[in-house]
């Protein structure tokens, strides 16, 4: 309800495909922060960089807690 998008598929390039720009990027990692209950580090966020499908999105979620659970 909150991105300005329709339902992209889990390969579609969100930028590409959907529109997704920078403000849909902050808004993204702060309900990642929000669902996850801490902060993303500096450096975590600049990995987010790379997010392209919500494969990404899901694949980047993985990883960061996989680093707070060591």
């Amino acid at each position: 309800d909150e991105f300005e998008f329709e339902t992209p598929g889990l390969t579609d390039n969100l930028r590409d495909d959907h529109g997704f720009d920078s403000i849909d990027a902050i808004e993204l990692l702060a309900k990642i922060e929000e669902m996850l209950g801490y902060q993303i580090s500096r450096k975590e966020k600049e990995k987010a960089m790379s997010i392209r499908t919500i494969n990404d999105i899901l694949d980047y979620i993985e990883t960061i807690q996989a680093a707070h659970n060591n």
